[in-house]
């Protein structure tokens, strides 16, 4: 990939202001879905989580997909 390129890695600095926002908010939301998720793991009984709480803790840590995951697959209501 030359340094030009539109997928090189660029230091948060370089970005423009815009793509800083952008930076920041989605790791706000990724941050938010995550200490909901494991809140709400760690206050939901074992029988009403589908699968272990283990699987379930690390789970969640896998970016936006983990925590999404978990609210719509492993809880049991």
């Amino acid at each position: 990939m030359s340094p030009s390129s539109p997928l090189s890695k660029k230091k948060f600095a370089e970005l423009s202001r815009p793509q800083q926002v952008l930076v920041v908010l989605l790791a706000v939301v990724q941050l938010s879905l995550a200490v909901a998720a494991w809140a709400d793991l760690a206050r939901r009984p074992a029988d009403k989580i589908n699968g272990s709480k283990l699987r379930w803790a690390l789970t969640i840590a896998v970016n936006f997909f983990g925590p999404i995951r978990y609210f719509r697959k492993g809880r049991r209501d």
